[in-house]
């Protein structure tokens, strides 16, 4: 008999500026977003209110996260010194962050995306593999 999985998602967004470096084009130059982030998690069972998890835990979370990156020069963060500010690196150090703090063997953050516009994102999606190293991270 096939497995049930749940999923929740919330959305939210934070502002800041970045340049990409060795990008050769406009965002090489500094400019700035209004993203919008998508963070996904998914679960096999449901507490004993019946729901995967608390969406304003998530919230709680992921707004502390954010407060981080908003109205930063992402350029000047420790996590982007040695990374470029992309939105695919942005999707990953939230994943990277939120994955540490939620993740157990029932639960787990399966997709953060990161829209610097309306019609632009990029996403990290869990790969299956719950080995907090599987991804490099110097958070």
């Amino acid at each position: 008999m096939p497995r049930s999985l749940y999923e929740i998602k919330i959305v939210t967004d934070f502002a800041a500026a970045h340049n990409l470096r060795n990008f050769r084009g406009k965002c090489e130059n500094l400019h700035g977003h209004n993203w919008k982030v998508e963070v996904v998690l998914r679960g096999r069972r449901l507490d004993e209110s019946e729901v995967l998890l608390d969406f304003g835990e998530l919230k709680q979370a992921t707004r502390s996260l954010l407060a981080q990156l908003d109205h930063q020069y992402l350029n000047d963060l420790p996590f982007f010194q040695n990374r470029n500010p992309s939105s695919e690196n942005i999707a990953g150090f939230i994943f990277d962050h939120l994955r540490e703090h939620f993740n157990t063997e029932d639960l787990w953050v399966q997709r953060v995306s990161a829209w610097e516009s309306d019609n632009a994102c990029a996403s990290v999606i869990h790969d299956g593999v719950d080995d907090p190293s599987a991804r490099e991270s110097s958070l």
